[in-house]
């Protein structure tokens, strides 16, 4: 990285700051938050915060895991609800039984997506419309399932995971930039509906965080590019991602509704 000061190689990251509080008494729905990416993070954030977890994915076995790991973490029990986001029963249920158990719904982070990079060209039908499938219309089950809630309650908020995808441009990423702008639109409109009941909707939108997942979407040498790009010469840490949620699903972000914040260090 080049500066006025010279050449310096890119800073570390930070550590983690402490939790502080900011979801106590809130419970709150992750999505796909088993593995090792932002749902992950953000479900342990919510945690460190003090919410009322719970979680969801379409792995049974890191699902398990995942949610043992988070109990042990805070030490109450985070509920598991298996759930594949392109399956209206599965998202139903989910909702539903995170209300039977704990009697309501304050916040629920819809993060389940699905990338890959195939040129235009190459793409097939199906592989376009399983990304759309997970990444915007899964996003679309959850979001009507928990305002369904929400709305009759008045009060609570969503918080969806977009990309800047959605703004940027990035070869062979068609299907999944489609899906993300959709997401962001999805998110404004949203939170034109639901104003009126008090209830909050909003996104973020992550430039690049690695985690071992997304090596599967993307090759190691475009991960490498794509950090270069980043004014901190990294991509983001994954709780770095986390932090944004927790912040847009708190009550520091009261007027917040409508917005897609990004997560990004990246130059114009």
């Amino acid at each position: 990285m080049t500066s006025l000061g010279g050449s310096f190689p890119p800073p570390p990251p930070p550590l983690p700051p402490a939790g502080h509080g900011l979801l106590e008494d809130k419970v709150v729905v992750v999505t796909a938050a088993a593995g090792t990416g932002i749902g992950s993070a953000v479900a342990r954030r919510c945690v460190e915060e003090g919410a009322t977890v719970v979680i969801s994915d379409a792995h049974e076995r890191r699902l398990a895991e995942a949610a043992e790991e988070l109990t042990a973490l805070g030490g109450a029990e985070v509920l598991a609800v298996r759930c594949d986001v392109t399956d209206e029963d599965d998202v139903v249920a989910l909702y539903r039984e995170t209300v039977s158990r704990h009697g309501r719904l304050d916040v629920a982070v819809n993060n389940a997506g699905l990338g890959g990079t195939v040129p235009i060209v190459e793409m097939t039908d199906e592989q376009w419309s399983r990304v759309l499938d997970v990444t915007l219309t899964g996003t679309f089950r959850c979001t009507r399932a928990a305002l369904r809630h929400l709305l009759a309650a008045g009060r609570g908020c969503i918080v969806n995971n977009a990309s800047v995808l959605g703004w940027r441009a990035q070869p062979g990423q068609a299907h999944y930039a489609a899906a993300k702008a959709g997401v962001m639109a999805l998110t404004r409109c949203a939170a034109a509906e639901a104003a009126p009941a008090g209830v909050r909707v909003n996104a973020v939108a992550p430039s690049l965080a690695p985690h071992p997942f997304l090596n599967r979407a993307i090759a190691e040498e475009d991960l490498e590019l794509l950090a270069r790009r980043e004014l901190f010469g990294r991509g983001a840490e994954t709780w770095e991602v986390a932090n944004v949620v927790v912040f847009l699903a708190s009550d520091y972000s009261s007027y917040l509704s409508g917005e897609v914040v990004a997560v990004s260090s990246q130059h114009p």
